[in-house]
């Protein structure tokens, strides 16, 4: 069996962070979309189907039984053993909201049962992140048994909505599971003195560095190193916030870097509503929020002390420097973003991008190169 996971033309909704990955490949939760498609039906070859320059790096796998997802529902067991008996020209609807179909999609089929949890705007990535966590963990943890917490931790609340994954270390912390359930991946480590609220979720190989202060729901991916205050906040992968400084409502990319006392505005002054860039529109657009950080595309990186105003959207592959607030929009592969904005050559973006990568033993492979080409020609 093939899925496949369709972008259905939202690339630029959720743009910066899918200016880099599909719509499929996004983290909320402890998963991305294709991972929890992996779990639900093993046997399945999931791929995806999104824009041809992305595509270089995640190209769609093609066979003779082949189901087409739709990349912004959140899968579950019913919908699972649903789009399983799906047979040849049937679409499985939703409301007006297509979730799944073979063939040409000529014959309808309600679902029955609540509308699937859906991601239809960039900023529903962190606001349903509470929800989508808890389901993923009981997927996750459910019939397993986590390692033993060590005594050193104060757990408050119920200490068997923690999880620690084999090779895990937690030590000298505070716990507290009472808004919701924490998940350590394997090989991760909080260090001493850290104090995390649930829902959390820390990816494999992921550090929670000393003294750092999480608020659920938040969820720090896998290779990523993340300390100071954080709030209601997903980090994909690879990226780091090591210290001081507050970051709430955020949305962090992969090989992101946020310097010593960074800090982000989640809250306007006079408390109204907030109007964020939307790559779709081309223009900020209403979001019907009071809460909104940054949202940092892929390689993107600030110095110490970056002040970053409430809803700021960073590009990929900037560089943010300078002593005053940056713009509101950041375009990909700006180099300054304050007292003026200059152009990050292409060829030292790619250099600088290597030079992070290799730390951890990676580097651009052909697929990331084609996306950092294509977005220097026709922008981002």
């Amino acid at each position: 069996m093939n899925i496949i996971l369709h972008d259905n033309g939202l690339h630029l909704r959720f743009a910066p962070l899918t200016l880099t990955r599909p719509v499929g490949d996004l983290r909320v939760g402890i998963l991305t979309n294709k991972e929890r498609w992996e779990r639900w039906i093993p046997e399945a070859v999931v791929s995806f189907q999104t824009e041809q320059y992305i595509s270089k790096k995640f190209p769609r796998v093609s066979g003779e039984f082949e189901i087409e997802v739709n990349a912004v529902i959140i899968p579950n067991e019913a919908l699972a053993a649903t789009i399983l008996h799906l047979e040849d020209n049937q679409i499985l609807m939703s409301e007006d909201t297509w979730i799944a179909r073979r063939g040409t999609a000529s014959e309808k089929i309600k679902w029955t049962e609540k509308h699937p949890l859906e991601l239809k705007q960039r900023w529903d990535l962190f606001r349903l992140n509470d929800e989508v966590l808890v389901a993923d963990y009981l997927l996750l943890t459910g019939g397993r048994k986590s390692q033993h917490i060590s005594v050193s931790n104060t757990v408050i609340g119920d200490p068997s909505l923690i999880f620690i994954e084999a090779g895990a270390s937690v030590e000298g912390s505070f716990l507290n599971t009472t808004s919701g359930p924490i998940y350590i991946g394997k090989e991760a480590e909080v260090m001493e003195g850290s104090m995390i609220r649930g829902p959390f979720s820390l990816g494999e190989h992921a550090v929670v560095k000393m003294g750092a202060k999480i608020y659920g729901a938040t969820t720090v991916g896998p290779y990523c190193k993340v300390g100071g205050e954080v709030s209601n906040c997903i980090f994909q992968a690879y990226s780091n916030k090591g210290h001081d400084g507050f970051l709430g409502n955020s949305l962090v990319g992969e090989w992101c870097n946020f310097g010593a006392d960074s800090n982000t505005s989640n809250l306007k002054n006079n408390y109204s509503m907030i109007r964020s860039w939307s790559y779709e529109e081309g223009r900020e657009v209403e979001t019907s929020l009071q809460f909104m950080g940054v949202c940092m595309g892929d390689h993107s990186k600030c110095a110490i002390n970056t002040m970053f105003n409430t809803a700021t959207v960073v590009g990929v592959s900037c560089n943010v420097f300078g002593g005053e607030f940056p713009k509101k929009f950041i375009p990909s592969f700006s180099w300054g973003a304050v007292n003026g904005t200059e152009l990050f050559d292409l060829k030292k973006a790619k250099e600088a991008a290597n030079s992070m990568m290799s730390r951890r033993g990676l580097e651009l492979a052909e697929g990331d190169i084609y996306i950092f080409d294509y977005l220097s020609k026709y922008g981002g």
